[in-house]
């Protein structure tokens, strides 16, 4: 890219940064310092900002750069991401919001360990959040490695390394000071900023096209060099049967995995009621249904416009078609416009990485010191030493998700969610539903769902085609490759219900029915919830 480019971005960078910190300090100078304020805000928004938070929490590098990318070079195929990625959003209204705001207070855990033996329930959840986590934020390292890579005019992997160094600082320092008020405030902010850019771009490209949507599809077929077979299923997903069951894998685990998300659950807890969170997640609905619409129109446009052997060139993964095609749609590389344009869709793109990792590393920092510290260390810590833990670990994360962000840096970010979902369906869902509508689950049944998902789920990523085996792996050199499919949804997601089932039936615990009465009866109604 131009210097222009460049000087523009940074610029552009610089001032979200400056404002975003602005936040985390003006907040950290008025906080309290109990664990409800750093882990829950204090339960003071509103459904609409809770809503416009959970939006910007989930419209993340991978919707906005990875999804579009995949549209680009895959076409119909490319699709199932948006789709997978809404639907989901179904059985969260449905099945978890209310639910989960009146039986918890923090946690996954705090619902699923609620009439269980508290111990072995929490460190098992604990553990498991943090894994998604981490998964889910390796993604949006890489999204943020390409692309500063692509604004510095090449693969710059040193570049690319400091960048994925800079955002795990950035998130560490607006964890540990803002606490969750800090984090809601910063998603907001993105996630008007990303929906404003997300419809200026899309208007763009139906200009460019006169409105007509047909002639975007012919043309993106046209250029793609596939024809009619890149509107029609198949192009990634169809080459064999391993493909097809990668594609009815991959569906199950974009949604049942949102339902499990560690740092969506926690969202829930930032309202005061349970009527709010369901309203929350309405709001959401609206907003994230339409980004992922406009996400569509975007990848198609980039393949119409921009070409996907320009995309492919730029970032083998498709993770630099958004940029491309901004850069297109304002006029070319040398052009003012261009220049502007690239370089808001840029500092949007990096706003969002920012603001979805300060999301997830407080998610999972509550999860180690909420759940494995108290668990582990003391079975009744003071508010203020769990909060001392929870930013400790905020670091801890940090450095674990840089290192595997640098690894995984030239995977696209959209696949890499995918692996988090998967392993949040596999291991969190099951104990999750178990513990909210079976009367006689147990302890045991509640520990083996969760382990009996997420050991399956990292063994057989790291037994797959994702980790070794081949050019596009992790580690292309090797090859220990037994697993045939590259997301473990469509075997991991069962075992977890098979083994949360068969932990039950073989226990020789008696459930708690004046427990399962209560947890009934405040989850349905809201009556003693917190």
């Amino acid at each position: 890219m131009t210097v222009d480019h460049q000087s523009l971005s940074l610029l552009l960078f610089s001032a979200f940064v400056a404002i975003t910190l602005g936040i985390t300090t003006w907040v950290s100078r008025n906080r309290r310092g109990s664990a409800e304020e750093f882990y829950a805000g204090g339960r003071l928004f509103t459904p609409a900002e809770n809503g416009f938070a959970i939006a910007g929490d989930y419209m993340s590098a991978a919707s906005f750069l990875g999804i579009s990318g995949l549209i680009a070079l895959f076409g119909y195929d490319g699709l199932l991401y948006s789709v997978g990625f809404l639907v989901a959003w179904l059985v969260v209204l449905f099945l978890v919001a209310e639910l989960v705001r009146n039986c918890g207070r923090f946690t996954l855990a705090d619902v699923v360990a609620a009439r269980m033996r508290e111990r072995p329930v929490r460190i098992a959840a604990g553990t498991s959040s943090v894994t998604v986590s981490v998964l889910y934020l390796v993604a949006q390292m890489v999204g943020a490695g390409t692309l500063v890579a692509l604004l510095l005019g090449g693969k710059g992997e040193a570049a690319q390394s400091w960048t994925v160094i800079g955002v795990g600082a950035l998130m560490v320092i607006y964890v540990s000071l803002g606490g969750m008020r800090a984090t809601t405030w910063i998603q907001i902010v993105k996630s008007v900023l990303l929906l404003g850019g997300t419809v200026a771009l899309t208007v763009l490209v139906l200009l460019r096209f006169h409105g007509d949507f047909d002639q975007l599809l012919l043309t993106a077929a046209e250029r793609s060099g596939h024809g009619d077979a890149f509107l029609a299923p198949g192009l990634k997903y169809g080459g064999d049967w391993t493909a097809r069951f990668d594609f009815i894998s991959l569906g199950l685990a974009l949604v049942l995995g949102t339902a499990g998300l560690p740092h969506i659950l926690s969202r829930f807890y930032t309202v005061p009621t349970a009527r709010a969170a369901r309203r929350s997640v309405v709001w959401a609905i609206g907003l994230i249904g339409g980004f992922y619409l406009m996400t569509i129109v975007l990848g198609f446009g980039a393949a119409a416009i921009v070409g996907p052997e320009a995309v492919r060139g730029s970032n083998a993964a498709g993770n630099t078609a958004v940029p491309l095609l901004a850069l297109d749609l304002g006029g070319g590389a040398d052009s003012t416009g261009g220049t502007v344009l690239f370089a808001v869709v840029a500092a949007i793109a990096f706003a969002t990485i920012l603001a979805v990792v300060a999301g997830i590393t407080l998610a999972s920092s509550a999860s180690v010191a909420h759940d494995l510290y108290a668990s582990l260390r003391r079975r009744h810590p003071k508010p203020r030493s769990e909060v001392a833990v929870a930013r400790v670990a905020a670091v801890g994360i940090g450095v674990v998700a840089i290192g595997l962000g640098l690894l995984a840096r030239d995977l696209n970010v959209a696949f890499l969610v995918g692996l988090a979902f998967a392993v949040a369906a596999s291991a969190n869902l099951p104990a999750l539903l178990y513990s909210l509508f079976w009367r006689g689950f147990t302890t045991r049944g509640a520990v083996w769902s969760v382990y009996g998902g997420l050991i399956p789920a990292v063994v057989l990523v790291v037994l797959s085609p994702v980790v070794s085996g081949s050019p596009e792996s992790l580690f292309p050199g090797v090859d220990f490759q037994y697993f045939p499919l590259q997301n473990p949804g469509l075997v991991s997601i069962p075992l977890g219900f098979v083994a949360g089932w068969l932990g039950t039936v073989t226990s020789a615990e008696v459930p708690d029915e004046a427990k399962h009465a209560e947890t009934e009866v405040r989850s349905l109604t809201g009556a003693g919830a917190v």
